[in-house]
C-alpha cells in the first residue's frame, strides 16, 4: 500500500460517521475520488459515487461507509445521557468506553458508566450488562447543562482513533466497513489509470448497518449488470474461533470469496478463475442463507443483478 493510500485509509477510519450520519467520511471519500474519477456525486441518503465511464456492461463496486454507533435516547435531570444502539453491539464492549458525541456545536466527549461492581449483589455480578443499564456521563450536572451540549437523537461513536499494530495490522472502530469503502475507491483508481471497456462506478453506501438503504437505492439508480460488494468477515485464526462453521480464514491469507445466497455462481467462479490465473491467494466462505452485506439488497434490485461478495478478514 502506498503512503498516500494509507493516509487516505487512516483519514477515513478517523472520521465520526455512524449510520444515518455519514457526512464526514463521505466528504473524505469524495474528495479523494475527485483526483481521478470522471464523475463524483452524492445522493439524498448519504451515499457517495465515483465513476469511470465507458461502455457496457455497467459494474458497481460497493463498500458501505457507515459504522455502528449509539444514539442519545434520554437525558435525565442530572445530565446523564441514556442511549440506544445504532447497529449491532455487544453491550459488554461498551462498559467504561470513552464516547464521542456529535453535539449541538461540535464533538462532545463522555464516558459510559454502570453501577460499580463494589455496590452490586453477588447475583448482579454474574449478569451480563444490558444497554438499558448503562449511561453516558458528559460532565453535565443538570438537564439544562446537558441540553446545551447534546440533544436527544444525537449520534455517538467510541472515542478511539485507528492504530497500526505489528506486521501492519490495522485496528479501528470503523474498520467495518470503512475499509471496504476504501478498497472500492482504490480499485476505481486503478481502473482510471488502465481504463476498461466497461463503465464502472464505486459507491460508498450509507446505512448498511441499519437498513441497507444505500445499497438498495444505489443499485436502482446506477442500474448495474454486475456488482461486487466489499465488506469485512470473521477471521478464524484467533482463540475460540470455529473453523467448522466459519471456515479456515486467516488475516493475511488474501480476500475471501463467498459461495451461496446472494452470490451469483457464475460470477464467483469467474473471480476464482481470475485469482488462480494471477496467483492471488484467497479463501472461500460458505454462506447458505444471507450475507449480511450490501449484496443482500443489491442482487434483488430492479430485475436482479449478478452479485458477489469479496470480504476482508
Amino acid at each position: 500500500m502506498s503512503d498516500s493510500a494509507r493516509d487516505c485509509l487512516m483519514r477515513l477510519l478517523g472520521t465520526t460517521s455512524p449510520s444515518g450520519d455519514e457526512i464526514a467520511a463521505a466528504r473524505v471519500w469524495r474528495h479523494e475520488a475527485q483526483g481521478f474519477a470522471d464523475r463524483v456525486w452524492g445522493d439524498v441518503l448519504g451515499s457517495s459515487y465515483a465513476a469511470v465511464d465507458g461502455g457496457e456492461p455497467r459494474v458497481l463496486l460497493a463498500g458501505h461507509i457507515d459504522e455502528i454507533g449509539l444514539m442519545i435516547s434520554h437525558i435525565d435531570d442530572k445530565g446523564f445521557c441514556y442511549f440506544q444502539p445504532i447497529g449491532g453491539w455487544d453491550s459488554q464492549v461498551l462498559v467504561g468506553q470513552r464516547i464521542r458525541i456529535l453535539g449541538r456545536n461540535g464533538v462532545v466527549r463522555g464516558v459510559i458508566g454502570k453501577k460499580p461492581i463494589h455496590l452490586m449483589t453477588p447475583d448482579d455480578r454474574t449478569k451480563v450488562s444490558k444497554i438499558e443499564d448503562l449511561w453516558i456521563d458528559i460532565g453535565a450536572t443538570s438537564l439544562a447543562e446537558a441540553n446545551a451540549l447534546v440533544r436527544v437523537g444525537a449520534s455517538a461513536v467510541i472515542d478511539a482513533d485507528p492504530l497500526v499494530l505489528a506486521n501492519g495490522r490495522i485496528i479501528g472502530r470503523g474498520v467495518d466497513n470503512r475499509i471496504g469503502a476504501f478498497v472500492v475507491l482504490e480499485a476505481l483508481r486503478l481502473l482510471a489509470a488502465d481504463r476498461p471497456h466497461a463503465s464502472v462506478a464505486a459507491v460508498a453506501t450509507a446505512q448498511e448497518e441499519i437498513t441497507f438503504a444505500g445499497a438498495r437505492t444505489s443499485a436502482f439508480s446506477y442500474d448495474p449488470h454486475v456488482a461486487i460488494a466489499v465488506d469485512v468477515t470473521f477471521a478464524t485464526d484467533h482463540p475460540n474461533a470455529s473453523r467448522n462453521s466459519q471456515g479456515d480464514i486467516a488475516i493475511g491469507s488474501g480476500p475471501v470469496l463467498t459461495r451461496g445466497s446472494a452470490n451469483a455462481p457464475l460470477l464467483v467462479e469467474m473471480l476464482i478463475e481470475t485469482a488462480e490465473t494471477n496467483n492471488i491467494p484467497f479463501c472461500i466462505q460458505a454462506n447458505p442463507s444471507r450475507t449480511a452485506t450490501d449484496a443482500d439488497a443489491i442482487h434483488t434490485a430492479r430485475g436482479g443483478v449478478a452479485t458477489a461478495v469479496i470480504s476482508i478478514p
